[in-house]
């Protein structure tokens, strides 16, 4: 298996509201998305974030699921509309767990 984690960083026009929704989206990905075995999304409560204020986990089956994932129409739709509410960055790890 493989784990694809993600922290999204926003631009402070980024309301709570598009934040919510774009969890939401993300959440869907696991019934939409060949491969996934387990998505987790949520809103950090850190105060060691750096900023980041969003994050996604998303377990796979293998390499090849995690690479299917990447250009599917799906999630391409999400980066889509991440880029439109405001995304500044991100940080993505990917790695083999057993």
């Amino acid at each position: 298996m493989v784990e694809h984690l993600v922290l999204f960083k926003f631009s402070e026009t980024t309301t709570n509201e598009q934040k919510d929704a774009i969890i939401a989206q993300a959440r869907q990905l696991k019934e939409a998305i060949p491969g996934i075995v387990d998505l987790k999304c949520g809103r950090n409560f850190s105060d060691r974030s750096k900023g980041f204020e969003v994050g996604l986990s998303v377990r796979f089956e293998n390499r090849q699921a995690l690479e299917a994932y990447g250009p599917h129409p799906k999630h391409q739709e999400l980066v889509a509309k991440l880029r439109e509410i405001g995304m500044q960055e991100t940080i993505v790890v990917d790695f083999p767990i057993e």
